[in-house]
């Protein structure tokens, strides 16, 4: 495989957004392709990679990025869009970069951070699916009213944005670079 791929690109599990496809099934699949690379670029790695902090004084890690993206998810989905009253799992406002603090290399974090993303995804995919347009609102606390749409492009940036944190931790711990 040359050094400037992931994987092979016959062996690429990722599943991309359609070519030619309406606002919700291209946003969506941006956001999909998004997330299926967080899968791609964290596996095949243990409890003691997955929690390995970028470089002092930061506590950056591929399972803080984890962890902090089911938050983010929670966030965006559960408390924005469908309004509901709940706390974030690993961070708060007092402790804001507790997701990232707390990602100890214990296979059991690893699989609580993994689990509770693999939650909030399921509850926002099923949210859009069920929402009647992408003009649905949310509300915000300080912007106050929030589009669907709005908030499927910022999930897009935003996984795109640590993605490319995760290229780099990716290949610091074993030189793995690529799409």
């Amino acid at each position: 495989m040359p050094r400037d791929t992931f994987v092979e690109p016959d062996k690429d599990p990722r599943t991309y957004a359609p070519l030619y496809g309406d606002e919700r099934a291209t946003l969506t699949g941006f956001l999909r392709s998004q997330r299926e690379t967080l899968v791609l670029k964290c596996d095949g790695l243990d409890a003691a990679d997955l929690a390995r902090r970028s470089i002092e004084p930061s506590s950056l890690s591929l399972l803080g990025l984890v962890r902090h993206l089911a938050d983010v998810e929670r966030t965006w989905f559960r408390q924005v869009m469908a309004g509901q009253e709940v706390s974030q799992l690993f961070g708060s406002s007092a402790q804001p970069d507790a997701a990232f603090d707390g990602a100890l290399p214990d296979p059991a974090i690893v699989e609580e951070a993994w689990e509770a993303w693999r939650t909030e995804v399921a509850f926002a995919d099923q949210f859009i699916a069920d929402a009647p347009d992408l003009e649905h609102c949310g509300n915000e606390s300080y912007r106050g009213a929030i589009s669907l749409r709005w908030v499927l492009v910022h999930m897009v940036e935003e996984y795109a944005r640590h993605n490319g944190h995760v290229d780099l931790l990716r290949e610091r711990i074993d030189g793995a670079v690529g799409q």
